[in-house]
């Protein structure tokens, strides 16, 4: 098994001076600091898209509302989506990742420090892009599945397509970079004993995930560059009068679309995978299958995208092959369902905070895939798309799915964070008002779609009789939002006043819980050698006689460097500076970047 030396260089005895705190955070190279700048960035774009969510519900609150106008409508309603998948699912995750995963693992930092914090600052500025476009009034407005012909200059004639599709490619560079690093880091530098089928279920799903974002995330840049070149350079991709076809783009996007499903669940499930053993007192049942149906849904997850384009002709070929693939792929994520209630069965179950939201992730989804297995057959489908009802049931798949999750997450790793325990009186009463606000919000858009509710209007009839249900779901997103504000000030109290930690307060299994909370600069005194599945469990006497006991001589972490922040500017800026119009304004960027890349490759590590 191969492992990988990382030196960390303390120097003890030597003085140093004192550093900017600010210029510490903005160069660090410290996988723990970079999960926290993603989580409080993703955190903070997750309060900008619920302002969204918001501003979208009280326009549909009542029918024929004036509230917001139709183009200000088209561009909160995308930016909303944009938001949630691309600023805020996916970073969530990766802020996970970025603080769990070395430690589940054994390891020291990630397999690249300073890729890691380039692809944080890319990520960051290119967020920073994207809503900038709502202080010119041209913000993104044709939705966040972009439908050519609706991002042709014919269409959207103005900036808004361009910060949106400029703005996707700085996010996808930033997250291929994130998954080549995790997929380096989980082969490679695993703790000595550590085998592949001894990795804690979160590190499987980061690595399914990160192969996974390998190679979506190509696709979906190839689809981007075609719309850029059509807006840029007068192509016709997607131009049928001109040989071009907009259901090439149909075809691109979900072939990264659905993936990218999995991209955002896959992350709860490992989540989920931790969270339920551990207040069960029980290992989870049935760890191989568990290993190896993650594995099945993000290979079958690539021969499903065309389920979402039933309505598109494609003919009952092509129809019947993508409603058997879906109705499969249903298979494996069953099978993790029923393994997480498998391990509750006859177990010990303590329903902390994070177990709640746990089980309350496994109530949600579960209704969401039911509704999705409903929309694996066509003729169902046909009635249901661009209804309330698709509305309905990613809500229930995603929020319900990935949200819930994420905040069951943090309550559990909360202590290992900041060395506090979030208070769980608030944390239980959280959870209920967000899952009631949830359902009052969600639930009603089933009927809302099936008595023919369309999507993406930003008004609706009278005559439609559905002013009682919207206006209850509008109700429920009060509710959600008071939820949320009750997890901002439980994370901001604990992270104060909360009680002192120990370094595993939850008794749980895996490594990540062997070292102190919050974890020193170079995660363990000692890398540990395991010879189990739950090491703190079956050995923890020995895991913690390592890792907490004398430091190993001659350490030596990657120094902080500001070179990757440089890098990402240049990165970001080449993709800005299309939008001048300007030939030769982008090799200004470039050139930035190239300069960013030499310093980095001749900087001492």
């Amino acid at each position: 098994m191969a492992t990988a030396e990382v030196h960390v260089h303390t120097p003890i005895t030597q003085p140093t001076k004192k550093k900017s705190v600010i210029w510490d955070w903005m160069t660090t190279v410290d996988h723990k600091k970079i999960g926290i700048l993603y989580g409080v960035t993703a955190l903070f774009f997750f309060i900008v898209a619920g302002i969204e969510a918001t501003l979208i519900r009280i326009q549909l609150a009542k029918p024929e509302n004036a509230f917001l106008g139709p183009d200000v409508y088209n561009q909160i309603f995308t930016m909303h989506g944009t938001t949630m998948i691309f600023l805020v699912g996916m970073p969530m995750a990766v802020a996970m990742f970025n603080y769990i995963v070395p430690l589940q693992i054994g390891a020291r930092d990630v397999a690249f420090p300073r890729l890691n914090a380039l692809s944080y600052w890319i990520f960051l500025f290119g967020a920073i892009f994207m809503n900038f476009s709502f202080l010119l009034g041209a913000a993104p407005n044709g939705g966040w599945f972009g439908y050519a012909p609706l991002t042709s200059t014919q269409y959207g004639p103005g900036l808004n397509i361009d910060f949106w599709a400029l703005g996707l490619q700085a996010l996808g560079v930033a997250s291929i970079m994130g998954g080549v690093n995790f997929v380096t880091t989980i082969i490679q530098l695993r703790a000595p004993g550590m085998r592949l089928m001894r990795m804690p279920l979160f590190t499987w799903m980061t690595l399914f995930t990160s192969f996974l974002l390998i190679t979506a995330l190509p696709v979906f840049a190839v689809a981007l560059f075609l719309v850029t070149f059509d807006r840029f350079w007068a192509t016709n991709f997607f131009v049928m009068q001109s040989g071009g076809d907009p259901m090439v783009w149909q075809h691109l996007f979900w072939m990264f679309g659905h993936p990218e499903v999995y991209i955002l669940i896959l992350p709860a499930f490992g989540i989920v995978s931790e969270i339920i053993p551990t207040f069960s007192r029980k290992p989870l049942f049935g760890y191989a299958v568990m290993v190896y149906s993650g594995a099945l849904i993000a290979l079958i997850g690539w021969g499903v995208w065309a389920h979402h384009m039933f309505a598109s002709g494609m003919g009952p070929i092509a129809d019947a092959f993508f409603t058997i693939s879906t109705m499969i792929i249903a298979i494996p994520t069953g099978v993790k369902i029923f393994n997480w209630i498998a391990t509750m069965w006859g177990g010990r179950i303590q329903f902390s905070t994070a177990m709640l939201h746990a089980v309350g992730m496994l109530i949600t989804f579960t209704i969401g895939g039911v509704s999705g297995v409903m929309h694996a057959t066509s003729p169902h489908d046909l009635q249901q798309t661009d209804t309330y009802f698709v509305v309905a049931h990613f809500h229930y798949v995603l929020i319900g799915g990935l949200i819930l999750a994420i905040f069951g997450g943090l309550y559990f790793w909360f202590p290992k964070l900041t060395g506090r325990m979030m208070n769980e009186r608030l944390g239980k009463w959280q959870f209920w008002i967000y899952f009631i606000g949830f359902n009052v919000t969600f639930m009603p858009q089933h009927w809302i779609g099936l008595l023919g509710m369309p999507r993406r209007i930003f008004t609706y009839s009278a005559d439609l009789n559905l002013a009682s249900l919207n206006m209850l779901s509008t109700v429920g997103v009060f509710i959600q939002i008071a939820g949320v504000a009750m997890l901002a000030g439980n994370i901001i109290w604990s992270a104060r006043r909360g009680r002192v930690a120990s370094e595993n307060p939850w008794n749980a299994a895996t490594l990540e819980w062997a070292t102190t909370s919050p974890p020193a600069e170079h995660n363990f005194n000692q890398i540990p050698t395991v010879h189990s599945r739950e090491p703190m469990w079956v050995e923890a006497d020995q895991v913690r006689a390592s890792t907490l006991g004398p430091m190993e001589p001659h350490m030596h972490m990657p120094p902080n460097s500001y070179w990757p922040i440089f890098t990402a500017v240049g990165v970001v800026a080449t993709f800005i500076l299309f939008m001048t119009n300007i030939w030769w304004m982008p090799l200004v960027g470039l050139v930035w970047t190239v300069i960013g890349a030499i310093n980095w490759a001749y900087e001492p590590v």
